[in-house]
């Protein structure tokens, strides 16, 4: 049996990461592989990434579990909760407790724990004074982060936040909401499409993610392009 070097399995993530960064790539395949990478890297239970649209308000654009009750407790989030108080001052949240929490967050903290989560760090995507978003990573366990994982977690979304804003855009100063707007855009088709496989395959919405993924690693194809493709009629899977 071969085993793998904690350090191995971060520089893989890393390379992973770094592959997606081709001259043409898709912006929602590099936010998809950062989430799985980050909850198979730093045994999370679940993790979910929201990007600020071009108004400034937080937008599910990927998670490692795509049942609606996940995505729905992070579009709560999105409104207030340890995400978006982490996107509003760019430092990174640890509530080690959900269930002692407080009363700051009710909704969150209710809809977390009745999914059975009892921890969350939350991590801005960040590039000098600039926060496009946040992660949020879930715990199953009562218990913060090493130091350790903190800053791995940290230097995963820092990798994937210099994907979405070109070096060339800020050295300008320009603003990047184009590419902001493509994974929002690419967000919805997949919801789309989801819903789609869903009905047409009798999965559930899990299943049908896993299946368009699937397909779209297989076929070399971005999940953008491939969900169009299952919205339009003209794939099935």
């Amino acid at each position: 049996m071969v085993t793998t070097s904690r350090s191995e399995q971060v520089s893989a993530a890393f390379v992973k990461l770094a592959e997606t960064l081709v001259a043409d790539y898709h912006v929602l395949d590099l936010l998809q592989t950062l989430v799985e990478e980050t909850v198979s890297l730093l045994d999370a239970a679940a993790v979910g990434l929201l990007l600020a649209d071009p108004h400034g308000e937080l937008q599910v654009v990927a998670s490692t579990n795509e049942e609606s009750r996940l995505v729905e407790m992070l579009q709560l989030q999105a409104g207030a909760g340890p995400c978006v108080e982490c996107f509003k001052t760019g430092v990174a949240i640890t509530i080690d407790s959900i269930d002692s929490m407080g009363p700051r967050w009710p909704e969150f903290q209710a809809a977390a724990l009745s999914q059975g989560f009892h921890s969350i760090h939350a991590v801005p995507l960040r590039v000098r004074d600039r926060t496009i978003g946040a992660m949020g990573l879930f715990g199953r366990d009562v218990g913060a982060l090493t130091a350790e994982d903190s800053a791995i977690g940290q230097a995963l979304a820092d990798v994937a936040t210099i994907g979405l804003l070109h070096e060339r855009t800020i050295r300008e100063g320009t603003l990047i909401n184009d590419q902001l707007q493509r994974a929002l855009t690419g967000r919805v088709l997949v919801e789309q499409a989801k819903g789609v496989i869903s009905q047409t395959e009798n999965v559930d919405l899990d299943e049908a993610f896993n299946m368009i993924r699937r397909y779209s690693r297989s076929h070399h194809l971005g999940l953008q392009d491939t969900a169009r493709k299952i919205v339009s009629g003209s794939l099935t899977l």
